[in-house]
């Protein structure tokens, strides 16, 4: 019973960073400058690269013919364990920065705390991670400022996108039973003490970028329990058809 819920914990932390990195995959070549091309690029390789250490971890406890891929490839829909956020799509290059920071400085604030945890797995991939995540966090929140605070047009689409994606952000907070499980044996953080913090460095970074959080939002959940919007299956219909179509595939 353990083994499973830490099986499910590990899919928590990974399927959130896979299906980001495959929406920043999707802009490869098409970003608004040579030097942000690469950077989202990379930091896409980057979100993988932890996956990769998460499913690692997850087909070992699952045992017999396992690996990263099925974990990662060969679920149905409503088996991944990731948020709304994520899956949403880039709908222009203030979407893609607002979605990133918003999930960025979560990430890095659940990071600090997995190096504290009682898996040494975890504190493993969390020290390896965390340089990166401070670099994604570096570079999403520049990008606000610059934006926010920049042109009377940009400024508008900046603040768009906040409206439109600030209501999937509280469900990285809203924990579910393995998340629960995972702070309560010290495995993973307490998302209650996270969310004060989150929402401190959020509205500060955006009042510094001339930017505001709605007054009113009604706040979407059920992704995590596997209620995913209409765009998590044309997700997968890409990430997953080369898996499906030719088996036994390796990343």
């Amino acid at each position: 019973m353990l083994q499973e819920k830490l099986y499910d914990y590990l899919l928590h932390l990974g399927d959130n960073s896979m299906i980001l990195g495959q929406r920043l995959g999707e802009l490869c070549g098409h970003a608004a400058e040579l030097e942000t091309d690469i950077a989202l690029t990379n930091i896409s390789l980057d979100l993988f690269g932890q996956v990769r250490n998460y499913f690692q971890a997850a087909a070992q406890i699952k045992g017999g013919d396992a690996t990263e891929d099925s974990v990662a490839m060969l679920r149905y829909e409503h088996e991944y364990k990731n948020t709304y956020l994520v899956e949403q799509p880039n709908e222009d290059f203030a979407h893609v920065i607002v979605r990133q920071f918003f999930f960025d400085v979560y990430h890095q604030l659940v990071l600090n705390e997995l190096m504290k945890s009682k898996n040494e797995t975890l504190v493993a991939i969390a020290k390896k991670s965390i340089k990166e995540v401070d670099y994604h966090v570096d570079f999403s929140s520049t990008w606000v400022k610059r934006l926010g605070d920049g042109t009377e047009e940009s400024h508008a689409k900046m603040q768009t996108a906040v409206n439109i994606l600030w209501r999937y952000s509280m469900e990285l907070f809203k924990a579910t039973e393995i998340e629960s499980w995972a702070a309560d044996s010290g495995v993973g953080p307490d998302l209650d003490q996270l969310k004060p913090i989150y929402l401190e460095r959020v509205t500060s970074l955006l009042q510094e970028a001339t930017l505001s959080l709605p007054e009113e939002t009604v706040f979407q959940y059920g992704a995590k329990t596997g209620m995913h919007s209409e765009n998590m299956g044309f997700i997968l219909a890409e990430f997953q058809y080369m898996q499906r179509a030719y088996p036994n595939m390796k990343w």
